[in-house]
């Protein structure tokens, strides 16, 4: 699957069940942690688990002349580098405001149940421990770095007008 079909795919079936409450850091690196569930390619009715964080450096408005830098999301698999990754995502005017992603897969796990079972699970378990700083995400296993991007790319955006303010604020503080 090239990167037009794998970025296709995971635009239609990537679901954002439940977007981090907390907003990102304005000024400082957030960790955003997230749980990834995506039907099982090998276990039909099975549900693959991976629960991670990614580190997104802080916001940049003015963007300096770097590339964005994308770790740990295992771009290999769909036999591509960042690279073209990075291309592929510009030619289609998709641009980052922070440059630097580092994903950090902490387990990968088997539920057994289907999709919809996890999700109610998961979801589930997030609202009893009160946790408002995870993410929740249904994706495609096989392009599950894509829902990832999507995810993190809906992080940032709801956190873009507070970010505007708060930089505004802070130049205004330090100029008066």
């Amino acid at each position: 699957m090239d990167y037009q079909q794998s970025w296709a795919k995971a635009l239609s079936e990537t679901e954002i069940v439940r977007g981090r409450i907390l907003g990102l850091q304005t000024f400082e690196k957030t960790l955003v942690p997230y749980i990834l569930l995506s039907a099982s390619a090998i276990n039909p009715g099975d549900t693959v688990v991976r629960t991670g964080e990614i580190a997104v450096d802080r916001p940049s408005l003015v963007l300096p002349p770097n590339i964005p830098q994308f770790e740990g999301f295992s771009f290999d698999e769909l036999q591509a580098n960042e690279n073209s990754l990075i291309n592929f995502l510009l030619v289609r005017g998709i641009t980052l405001p922070s440059l630097k992603y580092n994903n950090q897969n902490n387990r990968l796990d088997i539920f057994e149940g289907k999709v919809q079972d996890a999700r109610q699970h998961y979801g589930n378990r997030l609202q009893r421990e009160e946790n408002t700083a995870a993410g929740l995400v249904v994706g495609p296993e096989d392009v599950w770095q894509f829902s990832l991007i999507i995810f993190i790319c809906s992080q940032i955006v709801r956190n873009s007008a507070s970010d505007i303010r708060r930089i505004m604020e802070e130049f205004r503080r330090r100029n008066s």
